[in-house]
């Protein structure tokens, strides 16, 4: 396996790791937890929405749904797309269609919105609404990066038009650019340095998502989610001391573990996440995602240079 497939496949495989693990104990208090599990760190299902051990939950299933459309319209609709072609947009609004009539096990109230905003109108980006600045943007992201790694202009176009489909909000856009340059980083062998240098100067042109001091909140407002990733992020090196943090903070915990999975598992790479997580997740899942990964990096053009700055 190819050191880029691997650190991939980690972040892929890491961000339904942490969805599977923080599920259980989505909106749960940190204090809530402790009492029930004393650490959380075991993927077991359970929690609100009565999951199965290893499910995930709409974070992971709505960037599978966002990776089809993209596997499907191949490299050409992406190049079509920058030239001005809204047709691949169309399709992933189309697959965020099919994927909220599957009845998957949730789906944020922005997202359904959003979503059916586009089935009733057909319209690609609602105004601007002061309720958008949930996380439901950021946590599907994924595939728009490994689709368009090699070209950070065809990246930033594609995240954005993926994200205004639901969320009309600047803090979402900041974050969903930001994590995903990040990503991308470390996906390009960056080291845990380079992610700490990379944060901060990201956070001194985004001073919203200041994590000095970090204020122990961990919601859906996209805010808290960014700082509570990143914090942990930082401060953790190592993949399960990172991810067990994070999730016993709770509230939004399944987006927050998924995130931090995504971008501590492209740190290590799949060769590094812990096998007794990696082996709770549904089989079917997991063959999923292998695929998925493979067939979006094959989007991309030859390698070309990538900075580290934000």
């Amino acid at each position: 396996m190819s050191e880029l497939l691997d650190k991939a496949l980690g972040a892929y495989l890491g961000f339904a790791i942490g969805d599977a693990l923080g599920a259980t104990v989505e909106f749960m208090r940190p204090r809530e937890i402790a009492l029930q599990y004393g650490v959380h760190r075991d993927i077991k299902g359970g929690g609100w929405l009565k999951l199965a051990a290893g499910q995930v939950t709409d974070d992971t299933t709505m960037c599978l749904a966002l990776g089809a459309a993209l596997e499907a319209g191949g490299s050409s609709a992406i190049q079509n797309f920058l030239a001005g072609d809204l047709a691949l947009v169309r399709q992933i609004g189309d697959a965020y269609v099919r994927w909220l009539k599957s009845k998957p096990v949730d789906c944020g109230n922005t997202c359904r919105r959003g979503i059916l905003r586009y089935l009733h109108e057909g319209s690609l980006e609602g105004p601007y609404n002061p309720g958008d600045g949930g996380n439901g943007a950021l946590m599907r992201n994924l595939p728009a990066v490994l689709a368009t790694l090699n070209d950070d202009t065809a990246f930033a176009r594609l995240a954005l038009a993926q994200a205004r489909l639901t969320h009309n909000h600047p803090f979402s856009d900041n974050a969903t650019l930001g994590l995903g340059r990040l990503l991308r980083l470390l996906l390009h062998g960056g080291t845990q340095q380079d992610c700490q240098r990379w944060v901060g100067h990201w956070i001194a042109e985004h001073p919203v998502f200041s994590i000095t001091p970090y204020r122990e909140r961990a919601s859906a407002y996209v805010v808290d989610t960014v700082q509570t990733v990143l914090h942990y992020l930082c401060l953790h090196a190592d993949f399960e001391s990172a991810m067990v943090a994070t999730v016993n903070q709770g509230d939004d915990a399944d987006t927050t573990g998924a995130l931090l999975g995504m971008l501590a598992g492209a740190r290590c790479g799949a060769s590094g996440l812990p096998a007794r997580w990696l082996e709770r997740l549904q089989p079917a899942t997991v063959q999923a995602i292998r695929q998925q990964t493979a067939a979006l990096l094959a989007l991309n053009a030859a390698p070309k240079p990538l900075g580290a700055t934000p």
